[in-house]
């Protein structure tokens, strides 16, 4: 017998189900392969990876309670999935009893290995006292691997040790370019080593291997003292420690991932000939660490002139939908002035409607009225969002940037509802968002939990949290750009101190970092302004001096450039750097900070107040007086990391990069604010007048002489 508390929670699993295969405890959103009898021969007999199945009752406690641990086990090795998957039946689904009696099951939940290439008639291996661990379980799944008679899965890389010798016949007839050799020093027990090879198997241009502390020849050669460590392992005499923050399965998945030339396997490594044939705009060069204004301002424009222009009548529910979502724009969007007097005035014409429903010509027309301190620009210029492909990125990844940003102004404003910005964005996703299987899943995992948010910071955290699921179910899919893998984000190189690790070795988020980190990073102070456009500003004469300062924010593809931009990081093309920079022209390859421009001093008063008078800075009602102390620090300490990472990536770029235009630095310091027309015209008059100059010399000096002659003649 089982409680009503039981019945509830499994009834509530199964309404949130996806839009796609229903099935229990588990759907298809889960990496979790859902068995029917109409697909379990295909999944389990004669296939090229092993699958363990989970044989489960929905209406067992025991069940339920294991799930989480099944979806977590499942997301987390992903990537082994050409090796191993996970699979699932519910065998209290009257559809699914025949099956389960085939496997004769006796109880829930029921765990059974199923090697690679298995007969249809095979019963599978049942796993006996399980544990509910994920570590334990996925260790499990890495002794069953070893263990595996063959054939085994043909996808499935060497686990067990390697010895020097295998290494330097690795090495010796290695004649593979750009071949990355990683070697994971352990202790015998460790697992950590396997758990890398897995991690990197859908992943070319790398080699993962295990090497024992036992290996005293290997050991000493390299000097390697510490157990768990990864070398990168090019020659006898060329080899380097890899670097990392913790010396864990995650961080060293992460950083050999991250390594030049590594890409998904069946992705080309090379996207020159793809920037060349395809993109019509040039590749913009940015800094990863910040973001763009104009991947918000892009977003905008896509969001209001082109989705929500598929519905010629907007009426009800959309209206409602439309109404909240401008209205949280006006108060939150931290654009340019022009950009929020447009969003403000759009949101007053919305406000005076009192009809059930509105044209969208109508609506248009108030956004594209423009005046002198008025306008959202007519275009898409993705900078941060760019992908290295057109069909790649883009708008999906401006609209995840636009609501984290809005998130975070909701925080930092003091905003009263909680679920203010996140019950907006899950509207507008259902009501408008094109791709209706994204639409569909945003809506599942919004209906699972959103309601329990209670706070403004934990919307902050639910929508980064959601995006991170979302990442890792995209993760390997044909939408992923393989220049810009979906990770698990922010990734250490990011935020060295959001990462953590539990007592049992596993990977945890340090969610007071995560939340100070969000709170920086989305800041409208942490915006860059490059790459804006003003296409739709009124023209010069009509604006006055307010050109100057427009301009002076951003400069078209083919606009002059008048201003040195330098960055922390910048992530350049994925190109080859011989072709494409031959066949496209060169922006300024240093984006973001630029030489100090004179203006006001304006005074941020409330900034100020903080600053010199934390004493009496008001308390929120929600925070007590030690979290905002320690949220300060944290603050403090995350910005000290940016400008580190900043002064860091200038010494780098001032070093590798050339001079601006092949000019030196004080010449291109004094052609700010000219064109090259103009310098150009300035050089010719002085050549002119030097010449002019040299010529009235030599004249004089000749009829000085001659002078002289006609004197001393008697």
């Amino acid at each position: 017998m089982f409680s009503v508390r039981a019945r509830l929670l499994c009834a509530v699993l199964c309404v949130l189900c996806s839009g796609g295969v229903r099935a229990g405890l588990y759907t298809d959103t889960d990496q979790v392969a859902i068995l029917t009898p109409d697909n379990v021969d295909a999944v389990l007999f004669n296939s090229s990876y092993a699958t363990l199945v989970e044989f489960y009752a929905s209406w067992c406690g025991h069940c339920v309670a294991f799930s989480p641990s099944w979806k977590l086990l499942a997301l987390d090795i992903k990537e082994w999935r050409l090796a191993v998957q996970l699979a699932a039946i519910d065998c209290a689904a009257e559809s699914n009893i025949k099956v389960c009696m085939r496997f004769s099951i006796r109880g829930y939940p029921s765990l059974k290995f199923i090697p690679a290439f298995s007969r249809d008639d095979f019963m599978g291996e049942e796993i006996r006292d399980f544990s509910r661990n994920v570590t334990k379980l996925r260790h499990l799944i890495i002794d069953k691997l070893e263990s595996h008679k063959s054939p085994g899965p043909p996808a499935c890389p060497p686990l067990e040790k390697t010895s020097t010798r295998e290494i330097d016949s690795y090495v010796e007839n290695s004649r593979i370019q750009n071949q990355n050799l990683a070697l994971v020093f352990e202790e015998e027990k460790s697992y950590v080593g396997r758990e890398v090879i897995l991690d990197l198997l859908q992943y070319v241009n790398i080699t993962v291997r295990r090497v024992l502390s036992s290996e005293e020849e290997l050991v000493s050669r390299l000097g390697v003292t510490d157990f768990p460590s990864v070398y990168l392992f090019n020659t006898h005499t060329n080899f380097s420690r890899l670097k990392v923050l913790r010396e864990a399965r995650v961080f060293y998945s992460f950083a050999l991932q991250s390594l030049p030339g590594v890409v998904r396997q069946g992705k080309s490594a090379n996207a020159s000939d793809l920037i060349r044939n395809e993109m019509e705009e040039q590749w913009r060069p940015f800094n990863k660490t910040r973001v763009y204004m104009s991947d918000l301002e892009s977003a905008l424009h896509y969001s209001l002139r082109v989705e929500i222009a598929s519905h010629s009548v907007i009426s009800g529910t959309q209206l409602t939908a439309l109404r909240r979502y401008i209205s949280v724009l006006n108060k939150y969007f931290p654009g340019r002035p022009p950009v929020k007097n447009a969003v403000k005035a759009v949101n007053d014409w919305l406000q005076v409607q009192k009809g059930t429903s509105i044209n969208y010509s109508d609506f248009r027309a108030i956004l594209d009225t423009t005046s002198t301190d008025s306008y959202l620009p007519k275009v898409v210029r993705w900078v941060g969002c760019q992908g290295s492909k057109q069909h790649f990125r883009g708008y999906p990844c401006a609209v995840w940037t636009l609501f984290h940003t809005l998130t975070v102004q909701a925080l930092e404003t003091g905003s009263s509802d909680p679920q203010e910005v996140l019950q907006v964005m899950r509207q507008y996703v259902r009501r408008f968002f094109g791709c209706r299987p994204c639409a569909d899943h945003f809506e599942n995992m919004a209906a699972e939990n959103v309601d329990q948010v209670l706070s403004v910071s934990s919307a902050a955290l639910w929508l980064w949290s959601r995006h991170n699921l979302v990442n890792s179910r995209l993760a390997g899919e044909l939408s992923e750009d393989p220049h810009f893998p979906k990770v698990q984000w922010p990734p250490p190189d990011l935020c060295v101190s959001c990462h953590s690790l539990k007592s049992s070795g596993e990977h945890t988020w340090v969610i007071n970092e995560v939340l100070t980190f969000l709170s920086n990073y989305y800041s409208p102070q942490h915006l860059l302004h490059d790459y804006l456009s003003d296409d739709d500003a009124p023209p010069p004469k009509d604006r006055g001096e307010a050109t100057v300062v427009v301009m002076e924010q951003g400069q078209e593809a083919g606009e002059e450039v008048k201003e040195k931009e330098i960055v922390e990081e910048v992530d350049e093309a994925p190109q080859d750097d011989k072709s494409v920079s031959e066949s496209l022209p060169r922006k300024p390859s240093i984006v973001g900070l630029r030489l100090r421009q004179f203006r006001e001093d304006i005074v941020d008063l409330d900034s100020f107040i903080v600053q010199h008078y934390k004493a009496k800075v008001p308390v929120k009602k929600w925070d007590t007086e030690d979290e905002v102390e320690t949220r300060t620090k944290s603050m403090s300490r995350t910005r000290r990391d940016l400008a580190a990472k900043e002064a860091e990536a200038l010494a780098l770029e001032m070093e590798t990069e050339p001079e601006p235009y092949g000019q030196s630095l004080w010449m291109f310091v004094l052609s700010v604010g000219f064109s090259r027309l103009d310098v150009s015209l300035c050089l010719m008059l002085y050549l002119l007048s030097t010449l002019c100059i040299v010529a009235m010399c030599l004249y004089f000096r000749v009829k000085r002489r001659q002078r002289r002659t006609k004197v001393a003649l008697p």
